[in-house]
């Protein structure tokens, strides 16, 4: 066990007898655990395996490759439109889990045996994803920022490339690739900190919300 992890779930005002559970649940099951990206981790083997994670309307196990499990229960849920990897497994209430806690080692023990087997996620490349005509007149007008753009690395230009195909509308496009190109331009990713002030970097952690103007 973690001391990390321990001050983790001290700190805690909700969820915080669903997560203990879930953590001893994890405990269980041949885990390390280790405190990664400010939340509980466990690995097999050194590889990141499962998180535990707290949000405003359930608590969550997050199984970095959710997307090769069977899900022969169908408790796992993408955390986002364009999650390749990522699979959520979510609760509301000790309930829940108690009822679910057989389940929660079968999907926990497969995520172990994923892990032995060395099967990678297919991950799609930018070449795969559509490229906007706003993005190619925004290079034409601007060699740097096709330059800087091609700079980046394949999971910041796609990160990119699937913000702006989001908006349906020509202009919206226009006004997103307008809004990024100085991240661009510096080198960031779309999710990148530009204040300095994020203690996940090189991600932002919305540290600059709080940073008071004198």
């Amino acid at each position: 066990m973690s001391a990390q992890v321990d001050q983790f779930f001290e700190s805690l005002t909700s969820w915080k007898a669903e997560m203990e559970l879930l953590r001893e649940v994890i405990l269980e099951c041949q885990f390390t655990e280790t405190y990664k990206w400010m939340h509980p981790c466990y690995t097999f083997h050194n590889k990141n395996v499962v998180l535990i994670g707290g949000f405003k309307n359930y608590c969550a196990l997050s199984f970095v490759k959710g997307s090769l499990l069977a899900d022969s229960n169908q408790l796992l849920t993408a955390p986002g439109k364009n999650s390749t990897s990522g699979r959520q497994m979510r609760f509301t209430s000790v309930d829940q889990i108690q009822e679910l806690r057989q389940e929660i080692r079968n999907y926990l023990f497969e995520a172990i045996e994923v892990e032995k087997s060395g099967v990678k996620v297919e991950y799609k490349k930018p070449s795969d994803l559509p490229f906007p005509e706003e993005l190619e007149d925004a290079f034409k007008s601007s060699p740097s920022l096709k330059e800087a753009f091609n700079a980046l690395t394949l999971g910041r230009q796609k990160g990119y490339l699937l913000h702006f195909n989001q908006a349906k509308q020509s202009k919206t496009k226009m006004d997103r690739i307008a809004k990024a190109t100085a991240r661009i331009l510096d080198g960031k990713g779309l999710n990148d900190c530009v204040c300095g002030l994020s203690k996940r970097m090189p991600s932002c952690d919305g540290s600059h919300r709080n940073r008071v103007s004198v």
